[in-house]
């Protein structure tokens, strides 16, 4: 049993009118960018991998 679009729709609307519009695209974007630095760290290869 999963969360119908209903259910979902409603969780949103709820988020939306707690933080507002402004705030949750601050939220977007910050997180967007910590996920970018995270996967760039992720992917960086130690340069003295060899020992």
């Amino acid at each position: 049993m999963g969360i119908s679009p209903w259910q979902l729709l409603i969780v949103l609307l709820i988020v939306l009118v707690l933080f507002g519009g402004k705030r949750l695209r601050s939220l977007g974007g910050d997180l967007g960018g910590a996920i970018r630095d995270f996967r760039k760290a992720a992917n960086k290869q130690p340069e003295d991998s060899e020992q």
